[in-house]
This record gives C-alpha cells, structure tokens and sequence, in this order.
C-alpha cells in the first residue's frame, strides 16, 4: 500500500509541501523527489544539537550507522566489477580510500552539505559533521529507493561525481609509513606515544603523539589507536613540511 502511495507522496512533497524547497533542494543532490522528506531532514540533524541525546530518532546517527553499511557495500561491489583480476588486499585498500572519514568529509564539502547542515545545526559545524551526512544521506535514500536505488545514487551521482577513483589507485594514505621512509632517509628517528585513553560516547578513545628524535611534534586522537597514529603521521608531515596543505 505504501508503495502506491509513494509517488503522490512526491508530487505532493515537491509541488505542494510547506517543506518543498526543501524538497528541491535535496532532488538537486540526489536526483528524485523524496517521498519522506522528514528522513532526509533527520540526515542532517547532527547529534550534538539534538535537545534529548537520549533520543536517537531526534539525530542522525542511526541513519549514519545505516548508510556506513550500504555505503560499504555498493562501494566493494562497484570496485569487484570494476577491478575484475585484482586481488583481496587491492579492493580492500581501494574501498578504504573511498570510504574513509576524510575522503567522506571532502566528499560531503564537494557535495555543499554544510549549507544543509548549517539550517538545520545551530552550532559550529566541524570537518566530521560532513562526512557523517553523506552517510546518513545514504542511508535515507537506501530507505526511500531500497538497494538498487541507493547503488545508483552512489555510483552516478556521489562517486562518479566527487570520486577519481583511477587517481585512487597510486594514491599512497599510509602516512605513517611515508613519515618512517622519510626519517629514514634524514638519519631521523620516529616513534609513538599513548598519551591518553579514555572514554568518550561510551566508546574507548585514544590520543597519540608522534615523537620525531624524541621531541612530540604532533598529536591526534580517534576511536582506534591505528587511525589516530595515522593522523597523528599526516599531522606531523604537514609540521615538517613533507606535506603540503590542502587548504
């Protein structure tokens, strides 16, 4: 019944809604009308301004933990097509670089995301905001179009859009490894610290400093110790001038 409903639910929504600009803006992002506009606003509804954080329907975050699946999945099926005679360790590496926190949050930049999410989040937007909005935006459309809807939305409209994906492939993100190779090469030595654990949404979070000939040159901190020496690397490789900003 509800299926039937849907397309004068769409007409409505972009016709006849109070809520239709909003409507033509997010058919300009994703292509189709919604016909529940209300899964798309909750999108772009960060947790950190949700007036009951208790109250997960009122943030995006279950539509985020959501699209991360999809997300990963349309993603390795596109790169298992698209790279037939490549190995395990290639595809996941290649899936890794597309669906990684930063390249989601350049992503959701690409996308102007933060214009939405500034309506909807009165508070200052930070760099991660972006990328968990392409997510929970996924995994909207994964609600509204089902599966092979939401594979098309990625594909045609987020990575043939903001994605080189053959850029991707001599693309080296192992930041730790490159600042190892460099310190090397300078006579320099590199190790890591734990300067802290502790708890942080109920979850373990760790901060870590990069130690170049003993001196800490740059910290960072994440939910997994890896990732955080691994942006702690890239961190300490912009400091020295290794690496060149992007901004």
């Amino acid at each position: 019944m509800l299926a039937l409903l849907r397309p004068i639910f769409r007409i409505y929504n972009r016709y006849l809604s109070k809520d239709k600009e909003f409507a033509r803006r997010i058919r300009q992002l994703i292509g189709f009308t919604p016909s529940n506009l209300g899964i798309f606003k909750l999108a772009f509804s960060h947790k950190s301004t949700s007036s009951d954080k208790s109250y997960a329907i009122q943030n995006n975050e279950r539509l985020e933990y959501l699209g991360d699946a999809v997300l990963g999945t349309v993603v390795a099926e596109y790169l298992f097509k698209k790279y037939p005679n490549s190995n395990e360790g290639f595809l996941t590496k290649m899936r890794s670089k597309i669906v990684k926190r930063k390249s989601l949050n350049k992503i959701g930049d690409k996308m102007g995301l933060d214009m939405l999410l500034s309506e909807y989040n009165p508070t200052r937007l930070s760099r991660s905001m972006l990328g968990n909005a392409v997510e929970a935006l996924v995994g909207a459309v994964y609600l509204e179009k089902g599966y092979s809807g939401t594979k098309y939305f990625v594909i045609q409209k987020i990575l043939r859009n903001y994605v080189n994906v053959h850029e991707l492939e001599s693309y080296d993100d192992n930041y730790k490894s490159q600042l190892l190779e460099w310190c090397q090469k300078n006579g320099q030595t590199v190790s890591y610290k734990l300067l802290a654990r502790y708890k942080f949404e109920k979850r373990d979070r760790f901060k870590v400093a990069v130690m170049v000939n003993g001196q800490k040159v740059a910290t960072a901190d994440d939910f997994n110790k890896k990732s955080a020496e691994q942006t702690a690397s890239e961190k300490a490789m912009l400091s020295l001038g290794i690496l060149e900003s992007e901004e």
